[in-house]
């Protein structure tokens, strides 16, 4: 009433529902939004992220909000109350594989069988194991490509149906992953980017800080008279 322009914004752990009154924590949200059960392969227990998704999720939704009330001020509406909540946020996190779920008739996806990647998409979406490290493999152009790449002759029955017909996500993961330790990283990155297939080394911050990508990107500020970087 004092001030009807006036934009604030408040998160909650689980909103207007039955757990209002429960801690609202990130990996109680995790855990009740079904991301953990999402995450990891298919013989894994649930797995929650490495970090607090639900925590920076919400307050990424809350900024967004509270930046277009702040447009609708400007062009000449009341102030309002933004609300948003961590589950709210990991519920919106998942809109493409929850919206796969509800089209598909409730009908479950299954978590990678060797390798934890996207749920909804087949082999050999993933990442596997190399000489000295791992390689994540995204899209390729057909299998029968990847298998001669490769030299997996055992992939190309597989290559023979389609790939929306494939019901032989784990045996086709094993087989990658039996091959992918013969050579480093480097060698099959060497091997199977010319030939357009989407792949990538799979790196630690150690690594990732020296990257040459992540110096031009410059996205380490330093605070002078701190003594610290942030």
């Amino acid at each position: 009433k004092v001030n009807p322009k006036l934009v604030y914004g408040s998160i909650s752990g689980f909103g207007p529902t039955d757990w209002a009154g429960l801690p609202g924590q990130d990996l109680l949200a995790q855990a009740r939004s079904g991301l953990m059960w999402l995450t990891g392969s298919r013989n894994d227990p649930p797995m929650p992220m490495g970090l607090a998704a639900a925590d920076i999720l919400a307050g990424e939704a809350l900024a967004q909000g509270i930046l277009a009330a702040l447009v609708g001020v400007g062009r000449g509406a009341d102030g309002t109350h933004i609300e948003t909540s961590l589950i709210e946020a990991l519920i919106s996190f998942q809109f493409e594989v929850l919206t796969t779920y509800l089209n598909d008739g409730g009908k479950l996806p299954e978590r990678a069988g060797v390798n934890g990647a996207h749920a909804y998409i087949g082999a050999p979406y993933g990442v596997y194991p190399t000489r000295d490290g791992w390689l994540a493999l995204a899209m390729v152009p057909s299998l029968a490509t990847l298998a001669d790449l490769m030299g997996i002759p055992a992939l190309l029955p597989y290559a023979a149906v389609p790939a929306s017909a494939r019901r032989d996500r784990a045996a086709i993961e094993a087989l990658i992953a039996d091959a992918t330790p013969a050579r480093t990283t480097a060698e099959w990155l060497a091997v199977l980017q010319p030939a357009d297939i989407w792949c990538a080394e799979v790196l630690d911050w150690p690594a990732l800080l020296a990257s040459d990508a992540f110096q031009r990107l410059q996205m380490i500020p330093h605070i002078a008279g701190q003594g610290a970087r942030l």
